[in-house]
């Protein structure tokens, strides 16, 4: 028998479900609540601030470089310019293939090979649609080669934009230096504001000690962009007029320079085929006039990019063209401190205008054998003989009476071994050494002492001793004006480039080197006359016969040993072993306008091989054979 089955209670299921649906009915109202009051707030209280977040989303601010400031010489000459130019670009998400397009681009010589995993790397880690840049300027050849197989290459473009040229190459490269592609250390350095859009920046030389005032202040585009950052045209007026204004860069300042094209020119012909540096300047305003250092290099290797190969080349280049060796170069000055040192002795009273030494070829501390050699005897000869005929032994004999701590004090007062302060970043300070400098910069006790035979050897500008020719030519040109000293710089004035307005820079004394005595002037230039336009002097072939009178001093720098008994041969020794060869001048003698300093490595001779270059380029600069003052 089946059991029975329960009677439904219908009521009480009735009020459940009734229960139920309202329970339910009240939260959906409740949320649908909320969804209305959230969408009030969206569209009514906040609607500003998410339409501004919107127009966000689709504009985007393009940064737009300054146009780099131009370089001039002091003649109006433009050194550094800006010239447009086609650059190869890529597009990743056009191209099917990148390996195979880098590879077919290089085949044409439009890229280098070496450069193929690098343009790969940037394609993939870029957005797809962003151009990678393969070459930064291309020649028309280029061009014209590319415009035929473009059909081959899609995704593969040249595109137009400014380029930093210099128009003088290799003549100006260590004075004006070069741009270069920004690396990640530039970045972290610089103001990224004003830099945005920017892809090089100044590297060397004036292009970087002036980045400042060359590089100008970014401006600004909006672009209209879709939900992937893909710029798209923006053909609405009322999208278009809803837009801020954009903002237009602000270009760089024009900078001209005290170098003049024709001396700069002058003296590196002069150089050509050899190592060394020439400055001139004008002494009565540390103005440069020229700045060579040679081997040179062309910068527009660096403002347009170069391959690996390229750049290991230079840099491996066993004679250094990348090297300044105008500020950073530094040789043992020899015996163009020897007018400096004159002056020293007759202060302090290490020697006097009377003293005599008799010149036998060399000399000899006493109790030591070791023979201190002259380049000659000299036989009997006097201050002013001794700097005439370059008598070495003269100086041998007074260096223990002037002594280290008297060189060192008076020759930093002609500005040697401290740097110059010149407008250019990366000079070196050279070293005049002194007791003081010894003991603090040896470790072994014996080192730390200072030897007679150390002070002979600095006597003549050997041993520790080493300058920059920068340093040397405004040391004779301190000696040009009898003590007083001038700044040495490079720019002569800043150009606003929008109003033309000039700035320009004021000569800045440095003080007077504390010799007062008219006569010990008078002896010490009168010598420095004589080197070139004396009966004995050791330069005389040089300035015989030039309409102008003129002052200098020769110096040689050995810079191997030479045994006791052995003399030194030029032609037995090998090129870059034999001693540099250097020359100080000033000219006119009565109303100096140039100083030059001239080295020139393993040269030798100063008197034959420095000293002639010294004269053309005061020859150039005073307009021998024209107007020169008489």
């Amino acid at each position: 028998m089946n059991p029975l089955s329960p009677i439904k209670d219908h009521h009480k299921e009735r009020h459940l479900f009734i229960g139920r649906a309202v329970l339910a009915s009240a939260i959906l109202f409740i949320l649908l609540g909320l969804v209305i009051a959230r969408l009030v707030q969206l569209q009514v209280f906040d609607h500003e601030l998410f339409a501004e977040k919107s127009q966000g989303n689709r504009v985007r601010i393009q940064a737009v470089p300054p146009i780099r400031g131009l370089v001039f010489d002091r003649n109006g000459v433009v050194i550094a310019e800006n010239l447009p130019a086609y650059q190869l670009e890529l597009i990743p998400e056009q191209v099917s293939d990148v390996s195979d397009t880098l590879t077919r681009l290089a085949a044409l010589g439009l890229i280098a090979s070496a450069d193929i995993p690098r343009f790969a790397a940037q394609s993939e880690s870029g957005q797809r649609f962003k151009p990678v840049t393969l070459k930064l300027r291309m020649t028309d050849e280029e061009i014209a080669s590319f415009a035929i197989q473009r059909p081959r290459f899609p995704g593969v473009n040249f595109q137009p934009r400014l380029v930093r040229h210099y128009p003088h190459g290799e003549l100006f490269a260590h004075a004006v230096g070069y741009v270069g592609a920004l690396n990640t250390s530039d970045l972290q350095r610089l103001d990224s504001t004003r830099y945005a859009g920017s892809s090089h920046t100044g590297k060397t030389g004036v292009e970087s000690s002036f980045e400042d005032d060359l590089h100008g202040d970014a401006g600004f585009r909006h672009l209209i962009t879709n939900a992937r950052g893909r710029q798209i045209p923006a053909n609405t007026t009322e999208l278009l007029d809803s837009l801020p204004i954009n903002e237009t860069p602000d270009p760089g300042s024009n900078i001209y320079l005290s170098l003049d094209i024709e001396l700069q020119r002058v003296a590196f012909d002069a150089l050509e085929g050899r190592r060394g540096s020439i400055v001139a300047l004008d002494p009565t305003t540390g103005e440069i006039l020229a700045l060579v250092s040679a081997p040179s290099f062309d910068p527009n290797l660096f403002a347009v990019g170069m391959s690996t190969a390229q750049y290991d080349e230079l840099q491996n280049n066993l004679d250094r063209p990348l090297f300044n060796r105008a500020i950073r170069g530094t040789y043992p000055p020899g015996s163009t401190i020897k007018p400096m040192l004159s002056l020293a002795a007759l202060e302090t009273g290490a020697t006097n205008l009377a003293r005599k030494a008799v010149c036998v070829g060399y000399f000899q501390l006493e109790g030591n054998e070791h023979r201190y050699r002259d380049w000659k005897p000299h036989g009997p000869v006097d201050l002013h003989d001794s700097i005439a005929q370059s008598c070495d032994v003269y100086f041998y004999e007074i260096s223990s009476d002037l002594g280290i701590d008297n060189m060192h004090e008076y020759l930093t007062r002609f500005g040697l071994g401290k740097q110059t302060g010149v407008d250019v970043l990366g000079e070196r300070p050279g070293l005049v050494p002194s007791k003081e400098w010894k003991r603090n910069n040896f470790r072994n006790h014996d080192n730390k002492r200072w030897y007679d035979g150390e002070t002979v050897i600095a006597s003549i500008g050997q041993g520790f001793m080493l300058a920059t020719p920068l340093q040397l030519a405004s040391a004779v040109g301190t000696l040009a004006l009898r003590g007083s000293r001038f700044r040495p710089h490079m720019v002569a004035a800043i150009e606003d480039p929008l109003s033309r307005e000039k700035t320009l820079v004021e000569p800045v004394w440095l003080g007077n080197v504390g010799i007062d005595n008219e006569l010990y002037w008078d002896t010490v230039l009168e010598a420095m006359h004589n080197v070139m336009q004396g009966p004995q002097g050791t330069a005389k072939a040089i300035g015989f016969g030039a309409p102008y009178r003129m002052a200098g001093k020769s110096g040689t720098a050995q810079i191997v040993s030479i045994a006791q008994d052995e003399k030194y041969n030029e032609d037995e020794i090998e090129e870059r072993q034999r001693d540099h060869a250097l020359f100080i001048s000033f000219a006119p003698y009565d109303d100096p306008r140039i100083a030059v300093a001239v080295i020139v490595e393993n040269g030798s001779s100063g008197s034959n091989v420095a000293a002639p270059i010294a004269k053309a380029i005061m020859d150039k600069y005073l307009k021998y054979g024209d107007d020169a003052p008489k």
